[in-house]
């Protein structure tokens, strides 16, 4: 049992490590040109797709992509959504979360080594610090030199570019919920509104804190996704591995492998270059098994291909493969080839899932009308009774237009017979079974309709409401409602 004296002390050790920072080194190869193709289709979607223009017509607005707040639509090229189509909006956030699944079950976390913006904007940053404070060897040069003219610059250069990169991220995504051009010169001039303001500085400050100091620590900290995503992966799932039955035991050196060899020692492939630590962007060693901190960008694979070329060993040391892959050739086995990797019940029971998902939404959106009608019945009072003996309800009926021009359409009264209709502005001797109405493009038109019918029937009695577009794509809806009358004897 240890002395009182050896536990002084003991109580108060701080469990805080304090982060050490990492300075990926260069490199190029395939996975490297990869995350370069993907992070400028990326940033170039996300900066340019306010910019794009789509004709709708004199009535709606000509921006692609638009989320309208103020008018409460959502524009997509040809797709308009609704308020009450968000359903729409919920189909492809599930359809993101089984792709997600997907990929992951394939691929380990590949998203999150190429297409996660936390990813996307890091890598942005780190290449603009290695364009100006050089590259890894040079970057902890500075970082240990004293202040000075040099390092000052430096760092003020850095800085004013991520801040650049930033106010740009967070000025792009306003774009997205008005008028592009308008709401820039808008916001050049200072007439914007104060809330555009504030989302851009809200949006700049995370992406400069993020992208710019934060950077692994997000990955390894703050995002949930690497603790889930080991119920995704399985044995099955390719992953970033290194293959420890060829590469151990290191040799340290070629030298030193060249004289155990001599020897008639055994040594493995790996030199212990740790070459594959200084590319990593997150400062993991791969060699020590699959971590939290692995974001499945392959660029360790790039630099230990790179250096089993140049000593004459065979690459994929480091590879995307399965545990069942790396057992089997460990075993001295071939393994599976890649097609029977990703074609598997578990993959292909998500891609199902997916695909099906989309082609619902993409028989609903083909097959919706472009009018809608509702109706609320006027509870006070629920009726009235007229001289000549007839019952009359009230209701309030709106009639969508979800196209981008204006419409005349017909409303009638389906259902309850001998009943009529007229609107408030109307009189009795103007009531029919149907009554036109003009509705303007994009919009909601309410009309405040009056039914009459015998006072002889049922206390309450089913109906419908049914619109009619009176143009040559002649569109239907339909709504039912209900007509009251007093009970027998009152």
């Amino acid at each position: 049992m240890a002395a009182p004296e050896d536990l002084i002390g003991v109580g108060k050790k701080s469990l805080y490590a304090k982060r050490e920072p990492v300075y990926p080194q260069k490199i190029d190869g395939r996975f490297r040109r990869l995350k370069w193709l993907v992070m400028a289709v990326t940033l170039t979607i996300y900066y340019l797709t306010p910019w794009l223009r789509w004709d709708r017509g004199p009535y709606a607005p000509d921006q692609a992509v638009l989320i309208d707040l103020a008018g409460r639509r959502f524009y997509m090229f040809g797709i308009e959504i609704w308020p009450h189509e968000f359903y729409y909006v919920t189909g492809l956030l599930v359809m993101a979360g089984i792709g997600l699944f997907l990929v992951t079950s394939v691929a380990g976390r590949a998203w999150c080594g190429y297409a996660c913006p936390q990813t996307v904007w890091t890598d942005v940053y780190q290449h603009v610090e290695r364009w100006i404070d050089g590259d890894r060897n040079a970057q902890i040069r500075l970082a240990k030199a004293p202040w000075g003219p040099a390092k000052v610059a430096k760092r003020m250069t850095k800085h004013a570019v991520f801040i650049a990169i930033a106010l740009a991220t967070g000025g792009a995504w306003i774009f997205y919920f008005a008028d592009a051009p308008t709401l820039f010169r808008d916001f050049v001039t200072g007439q914007a509104a104060y809330v555009a303001y504030a989302t851009v500085g809200v949006l700049a400050a995370t992406t400069y804190i993020l992208g710019g100091f934060m950077r692994e620590q997000v990955c390894i900290y703050m995002c949930p996704w690497p603790r889930i995503q080991s119920a995704m992966l399985d044995e099955k799932s390719l992953i970033v591995t290194y293959k420890q039955w060829r590469g151990e035991p290191r040799s340290r050196g070629t030298k030193k492998a060249a004289t155990l060899e001599d020897l008639g020692l055994g040594v493995g492939d790996c030199i212990d270059c740790n070459q594959c630590v200084a590319v990593c962007p997150t400062g993991i060693d791969i060699r020590n098994g699959p971590q939290v901190g692995c974001i499945t960008c392959a660029l360790c694979i790039d630099a230990c291909d790179k250096v089993m070329t140049r000593i004459g060993r065979p690459r994929g040391l480091i590879d995307y493969a399965t545990l069942d892959d790396c057992a089997i050739e460990a075993a001295g086995g071939t393994p599976k080839p890649l097609w029977k990797t990703v074609l598997r019940p578990r993959t292909i029971i998500y891609f199902a899932v997916w695909a099906s998902i989309g082609l619902a939404m993409l028989f609903a959106l083909g097959g919706r009308t472009r009018i809608d009608i509702s109706a609320q019945q006027d509870r006070n009072p629920i009726y009235v009774r007229l001289s000549d003996g007839e019952i009359r309800n009230s209701y309030t009926v709106k009639v969508r237009n979800m196209e981008a021009r204006p419409r005349q359409v017909e409303i009638a009264l389906d259902g309850l017979a001998g009943a009529k209709a007229w609107s408030i502005d109307g009189s009795r001797e103007s009531a029919a079974r149907s009554t036109k109405l003009d509705v303007p493009a994009d919009s909601v038109a309410k009309l405040k309709l009056f039914v009459a019918a015998p006072g002889s029937g049922a206390a309450k009695e089913d109906f419908s409401f049914k619109v009619r577009s009176l143009d040559d794509e002649a569109e239907t809806a339909s709504v039912e409602s209900r007509f009251e009358r007093p009970e027998a004897g009152q």
